[in-house]
């Protein structure tokens, strides 16, 4: 069964044309993830699903029926969007998941066991009583979808759910998202630009581009053929296009450009793009002697405080994303423009 489609829809804010004739069906039961750079149109879909946005032409078409957007007020209540930035109240976890019940008139005895449902769900049993805006970046993210969930809509809309947070919080909501929608048969739309997961989590993948839908297959589909639009954007930190050349130790090399060439376990030839996990790659202050393969000296560049991890970028031709403990940051005495070496191997590589 189709939940929602769009046919032609365009959206225009006068002279900028963000999306252009897209057409697109949700299937029910299904993660459908919007994949695309920032700009590409991805929230654009989100907020004209959720029937906050008028599209300037086409047609929307939801549970079978056209959509009129001078009368949106039955259709908003099968429809739910969790923004990438979360805005949660200044009052408990409890209060802000029974928010929509209130306002929806659901007796107290229902909302109390429909919040419990959702924490568990979100994995935050016990923090009924907990300030709301106390909690970490990522346990507001699952009130906030807590919050979406006890409402049972139709369609729950994600905008970069996991955008801005540590990888442990990333990774409980990515397991939130699946749980959700494989226990509660929950048809999800989520936008993204991160690539890996992109290829983990939906069931389909619209690949978006400049306003346009330029693919839509299963992740296998879409990663297979390795388009030149997927290919174009860096869709995570080390993310990387370039042309392989094979070795004869049975390896290839991978020019970047500005003189980076990054070595793969994979015998590749021609148009070639790679990503290194930033927690696979060692940051020293001295070269590091050992039997990995890629060994490059740069300058930390940006340096981001992730409470108990520190996120550095590193320019050594290219810019590298490297994750280490504070401790270790503490440690070794970095700053800005501190000289650095980044390693890794040639096996923790990944050819997309």
């Amino acid at each position: 069964m189709i939940v929602a489609e769009l046919t032609d829809v365009t959206k225009a804010y006068g002279a900028k044309v963000v999306l252009d004739a897209v057409n697109l069906q949700i299937h029910e039961g299904e993660i459908l993830a919007l994949l695309g750079p920032n700009g590409s149109g991805k929230t654009t879909i989100l907020k004209i699903l959720a029937f906050i946005e008028n599209p300037t032409g086409g047609e929307v078409t939801f549970q079978g029926e056209k959509v009129h957007f001078k009368n949106t007020e039955k259709v908003r209540l099968q429809s739910t969007l969790v923004f990438q930035k979360t805005t949660v109240f200044g009052t408990s976890v409890y209060n802000n998941i029974a928010y929509g019940l209130k306002l929806r008139k659901v007796p107290k005895e229902t909302r109390n066991r429909e919040v419990k449902k959702a924490l568990e769900l979100v994995k935050l049993e016990g923090f009924e009583k907990r300030n709301a805006r106390k909690l970490s970046g990522g346990e507001q993210q699952r009130v906030a979808i807590a919050r979406a969930l006890v409402l049972k809509t139709r369609l729950l809309l994600l905008d970069e759910p996991t955008a801005n947070l540590d990888p442990k919080n990333a990774g409980i909501l990515e397991e939130v998202i699946d749980t959700v929608n494989r226990q509660n048969k929950i048809t999800i739309v989520m936008a993204t630009h991160n690539m890996f997961q992109a290829r983990k989590l939906p069931h389909r993948i619209a690949l978006m581009d400049e306003g346009k839908i330029t693919e839509v297959g299963t992740p296998a589909e879409v990663f297979g053929k390795l388009s030149k639009n997927l290919a174009s954007f860096a869709a995570v930190d080390n993310t990387f296009t370039g042309t392989a050349k094979a070795t004869a130790s049975g390896t290839s090399k991978v020019d970047v450009g500005n003189g980076v060439q990054i070595e793969v376990a994979a015998q590749k030839q021609g148009a070639t793009a790679i990503f290194i996990n930033p927690q696979d790659i060692i940051l020293s202050k001295t070269a590091v002697k050992s039997s990995a393969r890629n060994v490059f000296g740069g300058k930390i560049t940006e340096i981001t405080d992730l409470d108990s991890l520190v996120k550095l970028k590193v320019n050594v031709g290219k810019p590298f994303v490297v994750q280490i403990t504070k401790q270790s940051f503490n440690d070794l005495g970095l700053c800005l423009n501190a000289e650095v070496f980044i390693t890794f191997k040639a096996s923790s590589v990944q050819v997309l």
